[in-house]
């Protein structure tokens, strides 16, 4: 058994000035001027396992030879479930393990040459001394990843307290296998999860103990700060805290590249919840693909057009990274650190993306100033409008439940087929609609005889499933069958999520579309795909005017 704590032998100097160690990925890792660590700081590497201790009571265990870590405790109270190990991925099948001490920090890199087929990734674990947080960062290269996450199964006996939206315990699968009903209502790992824009620190809890995952800043996630995936899962064994990098699931973007993933972090407490911890030290360390603050830029400037109550968010995306920073109350946003590159820049409204340029650049050390950015989405006067433009289904029917329940859960309102008459509660009107659930929804609307005249109407979609778009009918006039929009190929409208790609369709009513008085607007789904129910072809309404 090899024992590796600070105070003994050549790691014993870490303190006094800077040591370096290589790492499984070939990093090179500095530090000066380490703090002494805490009393039994340090790792073993024994039996075929890595033991680290933060000498603060937490002490974690992980195969050499795949990567997985099979223990987790807390004063010698085993948290973690024994029948399943957590990991990143599904697990890497083989790994090289490598673990290394530099005065207060152990890293621990698990690289893996094969995973899904192809590929090479670099998991790291980092321990600080007196703290009970295992800091985690993930290297995917050019090849990609499968669905890239860490999974920390617990053991259901001491972890107790999970999210009811998203615990499976007992349930009857009703769409897959991750959609199920409990006691009538309906649960998946999919619901009660919040927008990346909003990630914060969140976990499971017991008697006496807490784990909890502190996301990190999403930089190389993808689906810009909308976007909702899993977090949690109780099923009958375990409970599951997740930290999803990347998954598929609904995401309009394509996987990121040659990019860590991270940093991140699983905290164990005494229960309490506690704050997000500062990880930007994980980028200082000489990680696989890691940018530290001395290599980042800025950018400040201004937001202008968003409708008055409506929130403002700039986002900056390319292939490599994506961020997001709010507008303030004087109209100005600035950045947060960015990665160097070319940026494309998106102000949102709500969640509705509202303008567009190109060509914004950061770079290393510098700010870039002045780049505003103004909408350009029309919002003309209109004879009616249903809901606000702002990318989301607010305040229509069943719209509160759209993110912690399936469709056919019955604390859900009926979703029709609805007709809805202009100037009643937007409650009455649907937030989805399936080719073969509520098909069609119809809106009656009055016109004076001054109003006969050519109008436009605009659908505003916030997800689309299966090919699914709408076409009109306005009396005796029907309009063309529009092309469907471009949205991600996976599940969309039954795994707590509406937000896909926001797309507007616009069709011109000629003046004899119209009478004066009571006029009828059938709004029908239409798609060349098949499916059934709420698996048929659908999508989320954002808006719906007659301009």
């Amino acid at each position: 058994m090899t024992r590796r704590t600070f105070g003994s032998g050549i790691l014993g100097r870490f303190a006094a000035g800077a040591a370096a160690v290589t790492l499984a990925s070939g990093a090179v890792v500095a530090l000066a001027g380490a703090p002494a660590a805490a009393a039994g700081f340090g790792f073993t590497v024994s039996g075929g396992f890595v033991t680290v201790d933060t000498g603060a009571g937490l002490v974690f265990k992980v195969r050499q030879s795949n990567g997985d870590m099979t223990s987790l405790q807390l004063s010698g109270r085993e948290l973690q479930s024994q029948s399943k190990p957590a990991h990143v991925e599904s697990g890497l099948g083989t790994a090289t393990v490598t673990a290394s001490q530099n005065g207060n920090v152990i890293i621990v890199a698990e690289s893996a040459s094969t995973f899904y087929g192809s590929g090479t990734l670099v998991h790291y674990f980092v321990a600080r001394s007196g703290e009970n947080t295992i800091y985690m960062a993930t290297f995917v290269d050019a090849a990609g990843a499968g669905e890239l996450r860490w999974i920390q199964p617990l053991d259901r006996n001491v972890l107790t307290n999970i999210g009811t939206t998203s615990d499976v315990k007992g349930g009857t699968a009703i769409e897959s296998t991750d959609v199920v009903t409990v006691n009538g209502q309906t649960r998946s790992k999919y619901y009660g999860h919040s927008r990346a824009l909003d990630l914060t620190v969140r976990g499971v809890t017991g008697s006496g103990v807490g784990a909890f995952m502190a996301f990190g800043n999403r930089e190389s996630s993808s689906g810009g700060p909308f976007f909702r995936d899993i977090e949690q899962q109780g099923t009958d064994t375990t409970i599951e805290v997740y930290n999803y990098l990347w998954s598929g699931h609904n995401d309009p973007e394509a996987q990121r590249l040659n990019v860590l993933y991270g940093p991140y972090a699983l905290m164990v407490t005494n229960g309490s919840t506690p704050a997000a911890p500062d990880m930007s030290f994980m980028l200082n360390l000489g990680l696989r693909g890691s940018v530290p603050a001395s290599g980042r830029g800025f950018v400040v400037g201004r937001g202008g057009g968003v409708a008055a109550g409506q929130p403002g968010e700039v986002g900056f995306a390319n292939s490599q990274a994506q961020y997001w920073t709010p507008v303030k109350a004087d109209g100005t946003f600035s950045s947060p650190a960015m990665k160097p590159g070319s940026y494309t820049q998106t102000l949102y409204q709500g969640e509705l993306p509202v303008a567009t340029r190109t060509g914004v650049t950061v770079t290393a050390g510098a700010t870039n100033s002045g780049q505003n950015i103004t909408s350009t989405f029309s919002t003309p006067a209109a004879i009616f409008r249903i809901g606000d433009w702002d990318g989301a289904p607010t305040g229509f029917k069943n719209a509160a439940n759209l993110t912690t329940m399936h469709p056919s859960d019955t604390r859900m309102a009926s979703w029709g087929p609805t007709t809805f008459t202009v100037g009643s509660a937007i409650s009455g009107f649907p937030a989805y609609q399936w080719k073969g659930a509520n098909n069609p929804t119809t809106v009656r609307f009055t016109l004076s005889s001054s109003q006969l005249a050519a109008h436009t109407v605009r659908i505003g979609l916030t997800a689309a499933y299966a090919g699914g778009r709408p076409q009109v009918t306005i009396n005796n006039w029907t309009s063309a069958a529009p092309a469907p929009s471009s949205q991600p190929s996976s599940r969309s409208l039954t795994i707590g999520t509406y937000r896909g790609n926001e797309a507007v369709f616009t069709y011109s009513a000629p003046a004899s579309a119209f009478v004066a008085g009571t006029n009828t607007m059938t709004i029908n789904t239409i798609s060349g795909s098949g499916g059934t129910g709420f698996l048929s072809p659908g999508y989320g309404y954002d808006s719906v005017e007659l301009a």
